[in-house]
């Protein structure tokens, strides 16, 4: 590990760019897109049922208090910025994202939200996917205002990206009733391919706008998530008709990837495997040092799966031993697994190349 900390250091200064008087930029900018997985709080100012701004929220934040992030404490972007070693990203949406600190990056990720524009609509206002590309675009025109156009554009440039969405376009639209208007239209083959479609055009617009290192998550497995094992399973085992979802869509996002990539002719999106990654410790909890990977920490119900966590929830004393936090999101420990393969994993996990590789290339680059 300290090897990945001394690349990192120097990439850091390697990137550092002088802006004249009092502006400095250091190390790589981060910019995060999607759902509740990676929202850090934009819900907080969105008048929307989807949001965690009330306690047992955060209770393992630094500050223990709710932070809009779905988790007892950090989340994947918190995490993938502590081992780059710069500060968290802020949402787009705070107030405090001004000045200097845009020279972070930003967080536009909004819970709730999916490929589809259709996709969470019972959350009414939620940040849909085409319009955190239309913050960035924004996002882009604030910060050649600080430092000028061209170091805008290399700040750019040099990002890293995080982009995490497709899951709910399972949970939150196709399976969220019986006979979805989406299951009427399409049965689930037809379904994947149209979501991975339009995931496709999102992608080419991301890297329209000046995205060249994406990590791109794959779904988890949908039927495993206590709210599923809840509703849908008869004996703990996870859920078919979600698990078949997961099974198709993530194949076909990867081979999507790779086309992308071979039509820019570079490996600007990487394929992060975060349903084998969240596999590997629901299918055997006990070797990752997990209690349990079906009985969520915060909840009620079978599996403490229905519902939403509140401060009247069941709430397990120690969530280091819990895999899921609330009936969907994984603990802070778990995230940590996570974010340990994005850095270091084999090409089952990250393809073409884990994030470790990345800072080495771009380091020489």
């Amino acid at each position: 590990m300290a090897s990945i900390v001394g690349i990192i250091w120097m990439m850091t200064v390697s990137l550092a760019l002088r802006n004249g008087p009092g502006v400095v930029v250091e190390g790589r900018a981060f910019f995060v897109f999607g759902d509740s997985l990676v929202d850090n709080g934009n819900n907080n100012y969105l008048a929307t049922s989807a949001r965690a701004d009330s306690p047992p929220y955060g209770i393992d934040y630094p500050t223990h208090r709710p932070t809009g992030r779905f988790s007892n404490g950090l989340n994947i972007p918190d995490i993938i910025s502590e081992k780059l070693g710069i500060e968290p990203t802020l949402p787009y949406l705070s107030p405090e994202l001004q000045g200097e600190k845009l020279l972070v990056g930003a967080n536009f990720a909004s819970a709730g939200v999916g490929v589809l524009n259709d996709t969470g609509i019972q959350f009414v206002n939620i940040i849909r996917i085409g319009q955190q590309l239309e913050y960035y675009a924004e996002y882009q025109k604030r910060v050649a205002a600080l430092i000028g156009s061209e170091k805008a554009k290399q700040l750019v440039k040099e990002a890293l990206v995080l982009i995490t969405i497709g899951g709910n376009d399972f949970v939150n639209n196709y399976y969220l009733v019986p006979f979805s208007m989406r299951a009427r239209q399409y049965i689930l083959p037809d379904y994947v391919s149209y979501v991975i479609s339009e995931y496709k055009n999102v992608l080419k617009k991301l890297h329209s706008l000046g995205a060249r290192r994406v990590i791109v998550t794959g779904t988890g497995p949908l039927g495993c998530v206590p709210a599923e094992l809840a509703q849908r399973s008869q004996d703990g085992n996870c859920a078919d008709e979600l698990q078949q979802a997961s099974v198709l869509f993530n194949p076909q996002l990867v081979e999507m990837l790779n086309g992308l990539n071979s039509e820019i002719g570079s490996h600007v999106f990487i394929a992060a495997n975060t349903n084998q990654m969240h596999l590997d410790f629901i299918t055997n909890p006990q070797a990752f040092g997990f209690v349990t990977s079906k009985v969520a920490c915060c909840g009620q119900g079978p599996y403490n799966g229905i519902g939403l966590c509140t401060p009247l929830s069941n709430l397990c004393p120690n969530r280091d031993e819990y895999a899921f936090w609330d009936p969907f999101h994984p603990t802070e420990r778990a995230n940590r697994i996570i974010v340990e393969q994005i850095l270091t994993g084999t090409t089952d996990y990250m393809h073409p190349m884990n994030l470790s590789t990345i800072l080495v290339m771009d380091s020489k680059a």
